[in-house]
């Protein structure tokens, strides 16, 4: 019983529960659902799905906690991913001569998020202007920004070598899982095998303390902005590759929430300090798996974020300390029925 309870108190616990019972849920709706099959040395079926189509809102995640960890928030990233696949298909659409265009391009765009990665840390860790406000800053103009880029236009390209970001294959697994999966053994290489990672826990758990430690939390705070960006950057090419097109308007729409979303579930707090990547993949792994449920049963796609904000909501809770607390009173408390008490015996007064 000891043993259950710790580990109902991992702060992955609950989320890979709720994965889990989604994920079985989805077998006794759809036996099929878990089928995988490979053709022309491909893998194809709808777990394969939910890993390729959640690459990006992984890499998103990835940076978003870190940014999270320092008591920080970024609303642009959805606005950086429009703008990373808007100059990627104008460079390719306009020099259409293979995989040097697709590298200049790649290289544009991601020397372009870097530049609006330091743009939000400059505004937070060097003008101390709010995270919430520094970002929605970007957040707006940045879909301006992507529509100059492509002319108010849908950008549609034909060239295989960078569609391979978004849809190729390497050893029958889609490559976009292969550069999710990259990105987020080096970052968790970079903060669990050196000291950055107490260093971000630091500034993020005590800013104050941190600073009169002597520790530079500018720069830290500064630095995660900037990786976030290049996170943001990578799935705006993963998802214009994917489609072949770059979308102003709709690209990374309301990714940032999920971003958000598949943090906290996580288990990173967004008062900052400790922070799990891995809690992050898992919650990023859950929303899309709930986006791809909604399709393979058939649920009509305006109830999409009720049902996902239903689902998190129950995560969430579960999760609270308080909440499980209340619930053990409230279970403890139960009014237990009066036992009947024996009547009194009658005694009888001899005259």
């Amino acid at each position: 019983m000891t043993r259950l309870a710790s580990l109902t108190r991992n702060r992955l616990f609950w989320p890979v529960v709720a994965l889990l019972a989604l994920l079985l849920g989805d077998l006794v709706a759809s036996p099929s659902f878990f089928s995988i099959e490979l053709r022309d040395g491909h893998l194809y079926g709808n777990l394969v799905d939910i890993l390729k189509n959640g690459a990006p809102l992984i890499l998103i995640a990835i940076g978003m906690t870190l940014v999270i960890a320092t008591r920080g928030i970024d609303l642009s990233v959805g606005a950086v991913v429009a703008i990373s696949g808007s100059l990627a298909c104008l460079w390719i659409a306009d020099h259409p001569d293979g995989v040097g265009a697709t590298l200049v391009a790649v290289g544009l765009a991601l020397g372009l998020s870097l530049v609006l990665g330091v743009w939000n840390g400059w505004l937070v860790a060097a003008l101390g202007i709010q995270p919430i406000i520094a970002t929605l800053i970007l957040m707006v103009a940045g879909r301006g920004i992507a529509q100059l880029i492509s002319g108010g236009q849908i950008i549609t390209i034909n060239s295989a070598p960078y569609e391979w970001i978004g849809s190729g294959f390497v050893l029958t697994l889609p490559s976009a899982i292969l550069i999710a999966l990259a990105v987020f053994v080096l970052a968790s290489l970079l903060v669990r095998r050196s000291a950055l990672g107490m260093l971000v826990e630091a500034v993020g758990g005590n800013p104050e303390a941190s600073r009169l430690a002597g520790l530079r939390s500018a720069r830290l705070t500064w630095l995660v902005y900037v990786f976030c960006g290049l996170c943001a950057g990578i799935a705006g090419l993963m998802i214009s590759a994917n489609v072949h097109s770059a979308d102003a308007n709709h690209a990374g729409l309301f990714i940032e929430l999920d971003a958000i979303l598949a943090v906290v579930v996580g288990g990173t707090q967004l008062t900052g300090g400790r922070f799990s990547l891995g809690g992050s993949v898992i919650g990023a792994l859950l929303i899309q798996t709930l986006t791809t449920t909604v399709y393979a049963l058939g649920i009509p796609p305006e109830a999409i974020m009720l049902f996902k904000a239903v689902v998190v909501l129950a995560v969430c809770l579960l999760q609270s300390p308080a909440f499980r607390r209340k619930l053990r009173r409230r279970h403890r408390a139960r009014p237990v029925p009066p036992a009947t008490a024996p009547a009194p015996e009658k005694v009888e007064v001899g005259a």
